[in-house]
């Protein structure tokens, strides 16, 4: 999956701006690359859980399709551990269709990750120049 630089620094930004709580939100593009992002509310407030305010899941849907583009997955951090998915990940991870992205605030490193059957699979991410 090809993902702008920008993109990466302002996910990292936005994590880093939620700590100590995870950050959350959606990734805006097409079905071969994110060019930007739609930050949203973490309605749990929680340094080990997240959950995308439903308004801005649905206000990143309508700016995405006034771009020509679609919502492709969602991005969210790990404040105090690696970019790899927690059990809590896996198990509310639902879309096989999206890009879930995982932010470490410790390491700073971006994993990307698809479902398939049931578990999170890490999948390559190929960074592209600023869009």
């Amino acid at each position: 999956m090809l993902v702008c630089a920008t993109v990466l620094r302002d996910i990292a930004r936005h994590a880093e701006q939620a700590v100590p709580n995870e950050c959350c939100g959606l990734l805006i593009g097409t079905g071969t690359g994110i060019e930007s992002v739609h930050p949203a509310r973490n309605l749990r407030q929680s340094p080990t859980r997240y959950l995308v305010d439903p308004a801005d899941h649905f206000a990143a849907i309508k700016a995405s399709r006034q771009a020509g583009l679609v919502v492709v997955g969602a991005y969210h951090s790990h404040p105090t551990s690696s970019a790899w998915p927690s059990q809590t990940d896996e198990q509310e991870a639902r879309n096989a269709d999206f890009l879930y992205l995982i932010v470490s605030v410790v390491t700073g490193e971006t994993r990307g990750f698809r479902l398939v059957e049931g578990r999170l699979q890490a999948v390559p991410l190929q960074v592209t120049r600023d869009c």
